[in-house]
């Protein structure tokens, strides 16, 4: 059967302290809203129903960034998280299947939880999420007779002997979308809140002789973000999963604590990452290459056998094919390295294809931007950069072409050249030891009369 998302994102999260929307805060460099829609894209749903509220235009466009096949609809009045998802029952008009009920703020339901939801819906008219909290609090309370759901109680309309059950309810449910709004057409405001609550669809079904079942998971993928602290917390949980996903798919981590991934880093096997490494965003390694210490790697591809750092800083738009060398203190961005090339220290690589086995001397810049407009330096293959030079783009080295130390590099270099830009060098007599005399006497002479 089909399947289709409501995705709840209209809170404004006071307790961030915020301007920005509770799900636009990042973690692992994506916000939250995307590591809830991805996780649920291995679904492969039909439709996407994104609700939103407050700074919906913020949330939209972050919405469609990741996938133009969204649909966003409006909350204007936060009434409640059943009244949230009836906002989505136009964009689901006619679609005949199951709907699964997400939340924008809790990024770490996996694929596999959502899966057995599935599989349990064909048994049941509803499934919900729960988990065993070790400190159940203010959660919602699922009351079960074996496998069946009862009802779900919100802790402050809950008992005592309600709130001493243990498993608690994630706000997740699974349900066939007609009948999901229907009963949700039934749900009244009645409570301590004076809210429409979505969890009230289950004591519906029930009284209308519908089935409910549970389907359990760790608490951890339940988390929800509703403050700093918990951002913090949720980033703490994302690094050590993607630490130990890593060493489990063999890369070795020197200091797996110090290594900090993004949603969407991926790193090959026999990779060797050394302490206080930061992968950005966009970042893909293949097997076999070295990520040395206090590296910063953003938007970039390092292919097999590369080695980049210690101190090294790739920015987007870097390729690296195979057997490259990045080095200390050097800046790579929208460059193109190919076989074996050399970039060993204190460069600046910028707009640049730098050919096959060439070795880019210390201290060298290509000079690519004008103040208005960036520029493009080629180097071709085996070329020798010395050291200090100065590639005022646009321009091009040809192949086996190389430059003097400190060359200040304004024309093409032909195939087979060597360019030497620089001053003469001029030797005066005496200068330096008369200089220094003649300062040395007046420091003295301004030290006497103070």
């Amino acid at each position: 059967m089909a399947t289709s998302l409501i995705i709840l994102a209209a809170g404004k999260g006071t307790r961030m302290q915020s301007d920005l929307p509770k799900v636009l805060h990042k973690v692992a460099g994506a916000p939250l809203l995307i590591h809830a829609m991805s996780s649920a894209a291995a679904l492969e749903p039909e439709k996407t129903v994104v609700v939103t509220g407050h700074s919906a235009d913020l949330v939209e466009a972050a919405a469609r960034g990741w996938s133009d096949a969204v649909d966003v609809v409006l909350q204007a009045e936060q009434l409640g998280t059943g009244h949230a998802v009836l906002q989505a029952k136009d964009a689901l008009s006619g679609f005949d299947g199951d709907a699964i009920v997400l939340y924008g703020d809790t990024p770490f339901i996996r694929p596999e939880t959502l899966e057995a939801m599935i599989d349990a819906r064909a048994a049941h008219d509803i499934v919900v999420l729960g988990f065993e909290a070790a400190d159940p609090g203010r959660y919602g309370r699922l009351v079960v007779e074996g496998d069946a759901l009862q009802k779900i109680v919100e802790f402050k309309d809950a008992d005592a002997q309600e709130r001493a059950i243990p498993l608690c309810n994630s706000g997740v449910i699974c349900a066939k979308a007609d009948v999901l709004f229907d009963l949700l057409d039934a749900v009244g405001n009645d409570n301590a809140a004076g809210e429409y609550y979505l969890t009230d669809i289950v004591g519906i079904a029930r009284g209308k002789g519908l089935s409910a079942t549970v389907v359990r998971c760790d608490e951890a993928e339940t988390m929800g973000i509703n403050s700093r602290a918990e951002l913090a917390t949720a980033e703490a949980t994302f690094q050590a999963r993607a630490r130990a996903e890593a060493m489990a798919n063999g890369v070795t981590l020197h200091a797996p604590e110090t290594v900090y991934f993004s949603h969407d880093t991926f790193i090959g096997a026999d990779t060797v990452i050394e302490p206080n490494v930061v992968f950005a965003p966009g970042v893909t390694i293949e097997n076999g290459a070295q990520i040395r210490a206090f590296s910063h790697l953003e938007g970039c591809h390092v292919s097999r056998g590369g080695v980049v750092g210690p101190y090294a800083r790739l920015r987007p738009g870097t390729e690296l094919a195979e057997d490259v060398k990045i080095g200390n203190f050097v800046e790579v961005k929208n460059a193109v390295l190919d076989t074996g090339a050399k970039v060993n220290h204190l460069s600046y690589i910028g707009d640049a294809h730098v050919g096959a086995r060439s070795n880019i001397g210390a201290g060298t810049i290509t000079c690519n931007y004008d103040g208005v407009f960036k520029h493009k330096t080629t180097i071709g293959r085996d070329v020798f950069v010395g050291s200090n030079t100065m590639l005022v783009a646009p321009v091009t080295l040809g192949d086996e072409s190389m430059t003097a130390t400190g060359t200040i590099v304004t024309r093409d270099v032909p195939e087979g050249d060597m360019a030497v830009a620089r001053a003469r060098q001029e030797n005066k007599a005496g200068f330096a030891r008369r200089m220094f005399e003649k300062l040395k006497a007046k420091r003295a002479k301004a030290t006497k009369e103070t």
